[in-house]
């Protein structure tokens, strides 16, 4: 049926009458190739998400709807009686402000839905007009509600916005693998027992009672300490072989403490993340406190394929530069084949920042003499230190030394280091924000003293500079050299004209939106590290140092400052989600980028996404622009 909105209310709902009929196509039980109704793409999002009945469900109610050009077809506080999904023409959303100016939030086009929070809540949050006469299809409430209840993809899809959206953007055929890899949690998984042994068993007794119950380690339980060790297959071997101990020699002294532990709730990524993070094979398991059992690297690739405890087992045995830049050669093809499998990106992000933090330590081992690494941390900054990188870029690096350090051969040693992280694929940093550049080496007096020159002078470079070094993160060396420098770093939060101006910078790109709230890109795409990334992560930086919150990652200060009030929930949601978005769609254009022969930048072409895609996209960068409002009024800022 054909209905046309009448053009004499432009306040309320439309007043409709009956124009003409179009008959839909009969419906045909199961059969996924039926006929459409004439405009309605069944096969895109969010319509892909339904069963066949639900498709067939829809097809026999479906309406079509002539809106006359100003007609407001949904206003903000009211219920819709219908979702609406646009055949042709545009039609505007609108907001008002705390002052009740209405002001233009986004425009739909052919193929976008709007009205589906108004049919499932009772009353829409926006306002919907027509610009031009428009055509809509018409879905029923109470069929749209009817669909909502017997899908729960679909349902979820309008009821949890960006989070799950990114998730249902992944193709049909990869859900299954990207539950596989990246939802199965730690007590789905095939657990070792957690055997026992008490610490003056002999090391003889243990091997016996591995080998008995089959497992590769035990539980060591010693009076002398609250909670058990862990002594492995491994640590006997090496006892034996390497300490010549007798095999009378009690395992107590070879008990590992304290355990690493994960929870049944975890994911299995996780357990991996913390594996290669911490150079073991194999994690004790919790169940609301209490020990399940055991996790090895076994267990987990029983139950997926990721080439990262290859790359770890092969960085274990790396003794040489060589041997380093040959595991470190395999990240790449990782992240490749994690993205290919709809991995979520902040779990790729962790397990690449692991494995980063590993090739960045061993190549300090190899390169710093064991007599000097007590006088000097190494510092990872930048997206590295926040735990966001993805692809190897450019280095972000300095040095804390103590203030006592006397090695003539830091300089040589230094450049060397970085030499040898451009040969494992991390190339220069333009900004030479790198140890071998003496501006990032400092004792831990000079660090302090640069602090307060950044506290007093906070343009230009300075600036930058700050911005780099409150993302620190110690990863080698003596690491305690770090904690005074971070607690001098966290007291700038204290200084509101230093934050006023720190903060402005999260003010200098615009977001590519148009005046109509829909994406805006020019010929050579969106660069969404300006557009998208640097407003969110620095605006959180910036929120975090003013609270006091020592956390570097983007998620977690965010999680801190919801938590604290500073934040509203609303926010705290979908900030994250909006850099996941961002930082999956910046990936995928990197490596198509790789493949085509070009460098990897920070540009995503919008024409290159998919319809859904592009609407994530857009509603990450309305977080962005609802985000950078929050920072103008938290910090006093002017456009």
């Amino acid at each position: 049926m054909v209905t046309v909105a009448s053009t004499t209310g432009c306040r309320g709902a439309p007043a409709p009458f009956h124009f003409g009929v179009i008959h839909p196509a009969p419906a045909r039980a199961h059969n996924p190739g039926m006929d459409p109704v004439p405009g309605l793409d069944l096969s895109l999002p969010p319509f892909d998400l339904l069963d066949d009945a639900g498709r067939e469900r829809l097809q026999a109610s479906v309406d079509i709807a002539l809106h006359r050009a100003g007609t407001t077809l949904i206003e903000a506080g009211k219920p819709s009686l219908h979702a609406h999904v646009i055949l042709k023409g545009l039609v505007h959303a609108t907001v008002r402000d705390d002052n009740g100016r209405e002001q233009r939030f986004a425009d739909y086009g052919p193929g976008d839905v709007f009205g589906a929070w108004a049919v499932m809540a009772g009353r829409a949050r926006l306002s919907y007009r027509a610009d031009g006469d428009c055509l809509t299809f018409l879905i029923p409430a109470e069929v749209f509600r009817q669909l909502i209840a017997d899908n729960p993809p679909f349902a979820a899809y309008f009821n949890e916005g960006l989070a799950t959206k990114g998730r249902l953007s992944i193709g049909n055929s990869d859900r299954r693998e990207v539950a596989e890899l990246m939802v199965t949690q730690v007590g789905e998984a095939q657990l070792a027992p957690a055997e026992r042994i008490d610490a003056t068993a002999t090391i003889a007794e243990a091997s016996a009672r591995l080998h008995a119950r089959r497992v590769d380690c035990l539980l060591v339980d010693d009076p002398a300490h609250d909670a058990p060790g862990i002594v492995t297959r491994t640590d006997l071997l090496e006892a034996l072989s390497l300490e010549r101990l007798p095999l009378d020699a009690t395992v107590g002294p070879l008990a590992s403490r304290p355990l690493v532990a994960v929870d049944t709730s975890a994911v299995l990524f996780q357990a991996l993340v913390q594996m290669t993070e911490r150079h073991i094979e194999r994690v004790v398991v919790t169940d609301r406190g209490a020990i399940a059992g055991t996790l090895g690297m076994a267990e987990v690739l029983s139950h997926f394929a990721s080439h990262s405890h290859l790359i770890s087992l092969r960085l274990s045995r790396a003794r040489t530069l060589e041997e380093i830049a040959d595991a470190a050669g395999a990240m790449d093809r990782l992240v490749r084949s994690l993205n290919a499998h709809g991995a979520r990106i902040p779990y790729v992000m962790e397990l690449v920042s692991a494995l980063n933090s590993r090739i960045m330590g061993q190549l300090f081992d190899l390169l710093v003499p064991e007599a000097h690494r007590n006088g000097i941390c190494l510092l990872v900054m930048g997206s590295e230190g926040r735990r966001e990188q993805v692809l190897k870029t450019d280095q972000d690096n300095a040095l804390v030394l103590a203030d006592d350090l006397d090695w003539p051969g830091l300089d040589d040693a230094m450049g060397r280091f970085s030499a040898a992280l451009d040969k494992v694929g991390y190339p220069p940093c333009p900004g030479k924000v790198m140890v071998n550049n003496p501006h990032w080496r400092m004792r831990a007096s000079e660090w302090h003293a640069r602090i307060d020159h950044w506290r007093q002078s906070y343009g230009g470079q300075n600036a930058l500079d700050l911005s780099i070094a409150l993302d620190a993160r110690p990863i080698a060396g003596k690491l305690a050299l770090f904690a005074p420098v971070k607690a001098r770093l966290m007291a700038l939060g204290e200084d509101h004209i230093l934050l006023h101006h720190l903060a402005a910078a999260t003010l200098d790109f615009d977001t590519p939106l148009t005046f109509f709230g829909r994406v805006r890109s020019d010929a050579d795409g969106i660069d969404i590290k300006k557009g998208g990334i640097f407003p969110v992560v620095h605006g959180l930086r910036c929120l975090a140092l003013r609270h006091g919150i020592e956390a570097n990652g983007s998620a977690e200060r965010c999680t801190a400052l919801v938590e604290q009030g500073h934040l509203s929930s609303d926010l705290g949601r979908d900030l994250p989600q909006a850099l996941n978005v961002f930082q999956r769609m910046r990936l995928q254009s990197q490596l198509a980028a790789l493949d085509e022969g070009r460098k990897a930048g920070n540009a995503i072409d919008p024409a290159r996404l998919t319809r859904l895609d592009r609407e994530l996209l857009r509603d990450a960068l309305h977080v962005v622009k609802e985000f950078r409002g929050h920072i103008r009024h938290s910090f006093h800022l002017r456009d």
